[in-house]
């Protein structure tokens, strides 16, 4: 038995059953070995951007992690925005990188790099494997590593010497200690904190990672219910179950000066998995931080605790009530019609959204307001871009329809973004996934064009030149239908509602493209 075929029995053997594939030569015992081992799935991405990004997507459903498969620095570097966007999403993902042998190294060819440095940045463990010997037992630590609490990426680099060479057997993963617990004092000090409840927004719960599972949802709502406390999740989710069912808690807002309005309230903040809230950017003549001066802020659960436990012990001290309504208005009668506005939108996707689907949001911009109309659709879960770097949309999406191929998948996607990582759709339709992407196509990069105006820089010639997409404009229908996936075009809420209907009764996957 090779290095290689150790390895992939290794995987599997510890739970790792489908790989994300862009191989090259340097992976090619690899790629061999998978004819000699069953229980691996292999799925082809034309783009590294994409294998990365489709891992992200079924880590997150999964909860546990799929392989990557790159080649040499070169292609782990392509891969690394996505590998970004997990990393900050603590999703589970064991990257294989191929590299030369070790003795070809010396000889400074075209693909010789530095794969351990650039690996480093987004992941949270590294190593290189420089003995077919001991490839098995290092790629089971690769497994514990991205699973280890609170999840994240482990990068495992393969000589190609060590692949081919004679090694020992398998082995499988060790078992992963369980999430660590809150510290019980900052429990209680938030159960203080929360017993002086006010009416006034004074106290603020902010749930991310951990506190955003249904059971952290339920024991966050009924603290809040009790304590007049305000509730808001983070600003982008990893994943977040929502729609009927469940509470009808928002998101802290993008814009800076939308959160420190939010903010200026609030005297005390506890954090449930979520870091202390600051700016995406810095601005001028604005802060980084944006709690208040002189807000007392309460590390309840950090991302690597487990903030379930924690929110539903806070609720039994403060014994919240076990039954608490989320009282909602009613939903206005009727399908919006006309053109596109957020709003709109999310009344239409709100209608329409079928039961235990996944939604991939991307959209950027256009997507901003989308939590309050869908807080009474059909019960969901919610992924985000979570690192800000841009094409994670349809690769993301990818990877949680095979992680969940009985569950159908829509993506949210603006359509500057969509251009980093569009390959993605040619593997939806190669592995006949039901994902439906509808792009938001406003035909530039709409998120710069506010940036511009909120670091007070005056618009121009050369911005408008460099933000917009249309000299010449995207086609996304002929892309998609070049890619193999049908697709339609329309610029009104009723058309778009029509497009929808047709698409998720479609089998296999489906582009919209709506113009904004």
């Amino acid at each position: 038995m090779n290095g290689a075929e150790a390895l992939v029995r290794t995987l599997v053997n510890s739970g790792v059953t489908t790989c994300f594939a862009n191989p090259g030569t340097s992976e090619m015992h690899f790629v061999s070995a998978l004819d000699r081992v069953p229980g691996m799935r292999c799925v082809l991405g034309l783009a590294e951007t994409v294998v990365t990004g489709c891992a992200d997507g079924y880590g997150r459903m999964m909860g546990r992690p799929a392989a990557t498969l790159l080649h040499c620095g070169p292609g782990l570097a392509n891969g690394l925005a996505n590998l970004h966007n997990a990393k900050r999403a603590y999703t589970p993902v064991v990257n294989i990188v191929g590299d030369h042998a070790t003795y070809h190294v010396a000889y400074d060819t075209p693909l010789t790099s530095d794969v351990e440095s650039l690996a480093r940045p987004m992941s949270q463990w590294v190593r290189l494997s420089r003995h077919a010997r001991s490839v098995a037992d290092d790629a089971a630590l690769a497994v514990q590593a991205a699973r280890t609490s609170p999840g994240g990426v482990a990068t495992l680099i393969l000589p190609a010497d060590t692949a081919w060479t004679e090694s020992g057997g398998p082995q499988q993963a060790h078992a992963v200690q369980p999430r660590r617990q809150a510290s019980s004092q900052h429990i209680d000090q938030a159960a203080r904190a929360l017993r002086a409840k006010s009416a006034d927004g004074a106290t603020m719960i902010l749930l991310g990672t951990g506190g955003l599972t249904e059971a952290s949802q339920m024991a966050a709502w009924r603290i809040a219910r009790a304590t007049g406390a305000a509730l808001r999740t983070t600003t982008f989710v990893a994943r977040m179950p929502r729609g009927h069912g469940r509470p009808p808690i928002d998101r802290m807002p993008y814009a800076v000066d939308q959160a420190l309005t939010m903010l200026a309230p609030v005297r005390t903040l506890i954090l449930a998995g979520a870091p202390t809230p600051a700016a995406f950017f810095a601005y001028p003549d604005k802060p980084s931080e944006l709690c208040a001066p002189g807000t007392t802020v309460i590390p309840m659960a950090g991302v690597d605790e487990d903030a379930e436990a924690a929110l539903i012990a806070l609720a039994e001290a403060l014994r919240a009530p076990r039954q608490v309504d989320f009282a909602l208005p009613a939903p206005e009668a009727g399908m919006p019609f006309g053109a596109f506005t957020p709003a709109a939108f999310g009344q239409v996707l709100a209608r329409i959204l079928p039961q235990d689907c996944i939604v991939m949001e991307d959209a950027v911009t256009s997507g901003r307001g989308l939590f309050t109309p869908t807080f009474q659709a059909a019960a969901h879960d919610w992924l985000q871009n979570t690192g800000g770097a841009i094409g994670g949309g349809i690769p993301t999406a990818t990877g949680a329809a095979i992680a969940c191929p009985d569950r159908p998948v829509i993506c949210l996607q603006a359509d500057g973004a969509g251009m980093y990582s569009l390959q993605g759709l040619w593997t939806q339709a190669r592995e006949r996934l039901n994902v439906v992407t509808i792009v938001f196509a406003n035909r530039a990069y709409a998120i710069l064009q506010g940036e511009l105006r909120a670091v007070g820089a005056v618009p121009g010639p050369a911005s408008d030149a460099l933000f917009s997409l249309n000299d010449p404009a995207l086609d996304w229908v002929r892309l998609a239908q070049g890619m193999g996936v049908p697709a339609e075009r329309t610029d009104t809420m009723e058309g778009l509602a029509d497009a929808l209907s047709r698409a998720l009764h479609a089998q296999g996957p489906y582009l919209i493209e709506l113009l904004c």
